[in-house]
């Protein structure tokens, strides 16, 4: 069986918090286990990172207003998603689809607004290297539990063809980002030939149900249950190459 366990009792985070130890604190009272996974979300790891951006402080260059012309967006914040990605997929009114510096494509280059300061110019970028943040804290918390776990950072992000947003991984350690399941048998005994599982973005998704999106105030999720094979897993390795592409 599969359980998703809220973590409780953790504070609005704030740059320079040693976020590693608040969230053993909290995990501590639920004796945690070998093979447990905590999923937490981007914005609280961005925000003990310091990605913090006030639009006022931005300029915007000629290319960042262009470009908010035609997307009907606030040049500062076109600024900061053309700083935070690598091409740019989509540009309509209200719509501004961009490839990340970190290989995903997302609207607004995972920047966020919401539940990041009563300030409206302040905006959260995401964290410089996800996967580099989740394996500090999966390190912390094997030497401060005693418990061999996985770590997977999640953001919320919409998908080509389908409506809605979803939770995927951005940050992984410990674990696959995707579990290659080619070669095993189905029921019948046929192995399996092209069957790649994205297993953490599962595991993401999954945990997006007690994270929730807007006042949940629920910043990370204990996932207890899931059949993994402990690695030294990335959020990298999910990102499909360009080669193999066929949407473009």
């Amino acid at each position: 069986m599969i359980e998703l366990i809220p973590i409780q009792g953790i504070p609005i985070i704030k740059p320079g918090d040693d976020l590693a130890a608040m969230l053993a604190a909290a995990i501590r009272p639920l004796q945690p286990q070998d093979k447990d996974i905590l999923v937490i979300t981007s914005k609280i790891v961005s925000k003990a990172e310091g990605r913090f951006f006030n639009l006022r402080d931005i300029k915007p260059t000629g290319r960042a207003t262009e470009l908010a012309m035609v997307t009907r967006k606030d040049p500062r914040l076109v600024e900061l998603i053309l700083n935070e990605s690598v091409a740019v997929s989509r540009a309509a009114p209200g719509v501004l689809i961009t490839q990340h510096r970190l290989g995903f494509v997302s609207a607004n280059a995972a920047i966020d607004h919401s539940n990041v300061s009563a300030d409206i110019d302040a905006v959260l970028l995401m964290p410089v290297d996800p996967d580099n943040s989740a394996r500090l804290i999966q390190a912390f918390l094997e030497r401060d539990l005693g418990a061999h776990m996985a770590v997977v950072v999640v953001d919320s992000h919409g998908r080509p063809h389908r409506m809605g947003t979803v939770g995927v991984a951005v940050g992984v350690a410990g674990m696959p980002g995707v579990e290659d399941w080619r070669g095993r048998p189905d029921l019948f005994g046929y192995a399996l030939q092209h069957t790649e599982i994205g297993l953490a973005d599962m595991v993401a998704s999954a945990a997006t149900l007690v994270l929730g999106q807007a006042a949940e105030g629920v910043p990370a999720v204990l996932v207890r249950g899931v059949a993994y094979t402990r690695c030294d897993g990335s959020a990298a390795e999910i990102v499909r190459p360009a080669s193999m592409n066929l949407y473009a």
